[in-house]
């Protein structure tokens, strides 16, 4: 490693730790650099500023020149290292009023509905993928014929023997989608045959707004008219959809806080939002409303994204101050121990995360989860996964198909992702879209289709929070606590890091906190 690459490693570190150096500190360490390791006095440093008691916002020079005189043993060093690659141990500060956590006395009640990880087993032949679709296609088929206007539908092979202006619904996986003067041309096809389908110029606007939300191997049911030739022109799009019941709730107010993307072992961690939102869980952050909130706590989600990983986007590594998954995994660890123990965590995987990167993701394996393994509240499951929380059904996700929903849908972006996730719910499948971003694994059953309806539907993935209600589901996009990193910058994308849905698990109310 060069001088240049030890000095930017050093200047990282002191970032990532909530510190800044002085124009002279800046001066003495690239001078040091040339005969001492940066890294190593910028640890020295980071430790010796955590016994203050009072924490400075930069670190002076006159610091770096006491400790570079100092002796070290090579036993100091390494107790040194791994304090900087634990938590901060500081005490916790008391709160205005004394604590005394609700939810500490109420048992939790989790059901894990579906969980993939132990059913995976596909290679990837062209064979296992034709099965794969196939399965897709009947699954929401049987979804749409649940549907008392869909219940009469034919297939494509006897639709195309009927005779011209004959009104009839097909249902249909959307294999092409082409716009042409105004036209929207669709092919569809079924398990026995294809066919074409126009969305006409001079349909009505809320039909081609349908048509336009459409993705490419999306199941629908459509409203067409025979014409005198092989094709039919289109009169509605019906969406497999979600019904309108009333959802389960729990029978009492014990509350789930929702979040993701920590990325642990990135420069843009923000660790001082994270050290208050650990503060707050256990009590001792925030105004007695926050508190009062706290106190409620049962259950945090965590949807995917717990370390940065290595490799993931472009020219990531100069923006790592830990450069070793497993050693992302146990400062994550460390901090996640730090969640009281009467609150229970479920914790799926991302695309940042060690599992395949392809859908379904199974769990994080407890070799990198090492640290958690022990304690019965930790639990770690695949993504997608659908649990049971006081009765309260919760769909969680990560997120990775977002991208390719909002980059295909016209009106779509990443500033309100709880639109692009009341799309996948219409659809009734997490990734419709083959072929983009997401890589989806062929597994003899399509565990990305949504069957069973949830009460709350929550993402991560694209960094912002977003919210609303769809049909009695409540859709929650939970955010981040990464700072926007320079692939973010040149991509567009805004991150609202630090933000954190509370939902209250009785009457599925959310109240967003602030930690920044």
């Amino acid at each position: 490693m060069s001088q240049q690459e030890k000095l930017q490693r050093a200047v990282e570190a002191t970032i990532a730790a909530g510190y800044q150096l002085s124009s002279e500190a800046f001066e003495f360490l690239h001078q040091a650099s040339v005969l001492n390791d940066p890294t190593a006095l910028i640890n020295k440093a980071l430790q010796t500023l955590e016994e203050f008691a009072e924490k400075p916002l930069f670190i002076d020079r006159s610091l770096l020149e006491t400790l570079l005189k100092q002796p070290e043993t090579k036993e100091q060093e390494e107790r040194q290292s791994e304090k900087q690659e634990s938590p901060p141990q500081e005490p916790l500060t008391e709160g205005s009023s004394t604590f005394h956590p609700y939810a500490k006395d109420v048992e939790a009640v989790i059901k894990i509905i579906e969980d993939p990880t132990t059913k995976l087993s596909a290679n990837g032949t062209v064979e296992e993928y034709l099965k794969y679709f196939q399965d897709r296609f009947k699954r929401i088929e049987r979804l749409l014929r649940q549907r008392f206007d869909v219940k009469s539908a034919t297939s494509i092979l006897e639709a195309l023997k009927s005779p011209a202006k004959t009104k009839l619904k097909i249902i249909g996986m959307v294999t092409e989608k082409r716009e042409s003067k105004q036209n929207i041309i669709l092919t569809v096809e079924d398990l026995e045959g294809f066919a074409t389908v126009l969305v006409s110029r001079k349909s009505s606007e809320e039909l081609h707004k349908k048509a336009q939300q459409l993705l490419p191997d999306q199941v629908i049911c459509l409203v067409v008219v025979k014409t005198s030739s092989k094709f039919f022109l289109a009169e509605d799009i019906i969406f497999p959809e979600v019904d309108q019941k009333p959802r389960h709730r729990a029978s009492e107010p014990v509350y789930a806080v929702l979040t993701s993307d920590i990325h642990v072992g990135s420069a843009k961690f923000n660790r001082e939002a994270f050290k208050r939102f650990i503060l707050w869980l256990n009590g001792k952050y925030g105004n007695d409303k926050m508190r009062e909130i706290a106190s409620h706590v049962k259950y945090v989600l965590i949807a995917g994204d717990i370390i940065d990983g290595i490799g993931i986007y472009p020219n990531q590594m100069k923006e790592l101050v830990i450069r070793d998954v497993y050693k992302q995994y146990k400062f994550a660890s460390k901090l996640i121990e730090r969640i009281p123990d009467y609150i229970e965590v479920l914790i799926s995987p991302g695309n940042h995360d060690t599992p395949r990167k392809a859908l379904p993701q199974p769990a994080i394996s407890g070799e990198f989860l090492e640290i958690l393994q022990t304690s019965k509240r930790i639990h770690s499951l695949g993504s997608p996964c659908v649990v049971s929380l006081h009765n309260v059904e919760i769909l969680m996700y990560h997120g990775r198909s977002l991208d390719d929903i909002i980059a295909t849908v016209p009106g779509l972006s990443h500033e309100h992702p709880e639109k692009a996730m009341k799309l996948l719910l219409q659809s009734r499948h997490l990734a419709p879209v083959y072929g983009g971003k997401t890589l989806l694994s062929p597994e003899p059953k399509d565990f990305l289709v949504i069957e069973r309806v949830p009460d709350i539907f929550h993402a991560g993935h694209v960094h912002v929070v977003g919210h609303c209600n769809h049909r009695g589901v409540l859709i929650v996009n939970s955010g981040c606590w990464q700072e926007q990193t320079e692939y973010m910058q040149k991509l567009g994308l805004n991150p609202t890091p630090g933000k954190v849905p509370v939902v209250n698990l009785q009457t599925l109310a959310t109240t967003f906190l602030s930690f920044v």
